[in-house]
């Protein structure tokens, strides 16, 4: 059984910041190891489409972000604690979403949405302008 559970989500203003965690619990994790694991932050805004906001890779913690966070998201992992980081400044209403952790096993910053194995339930972010 494999856990991703996100917290950290709020109410903030623009310009402000929030940083987003991510724990992974479960046999999964402990039997491959959470090291082999590529993880990502999705978001999805109403009527909207989910979007990758950033990866970091599982063999060498390269990451990767998407054009509209990059320069204000910094993604980042503890590899002993299990854990996934999401650390957003200059938030601005567009930003506004239910953001989500994802897992994938020797993934990379090229997979689709769809092909990560396993997802968070998602925390809420609201940043008001």
């Amino acid at each position: 059984q494999v856990q991703l559970v996100e917290s950290g989500g709020g109410l903030v203003q623009a310009g402000g910041s929030l940083r987003l965690s991510c724990a992974a619990s479960g046999r999964t994790f402990s039997s491959y190891g959470f090291s082999t694991y590529h993880m990502g932050w999705f978001r999805q805004a109403p009527v909207k489409e989910r979007e990758l906001v950033a990866t970091i890779n599982w063999k060498d913690s390269r990451t990767y972000y998407a054009d509209s966070v990059k320069g204000r998201f910094t993604i980042s992992r503890d590899i002993a604690k299990q854990m996934v980081y999401l650390h957003m400044n200059s938030l601005k209403p567009e930003d506004t979403a239910v953001y989500y952790c994802a897992a994938a096993r020797y993934g990379n910053a090229r997979l689709s949405a769809n092909e990560y194995e396993y997802w968070g339930q998602g925390t809420q972010v609201t940043v008001s302008s």
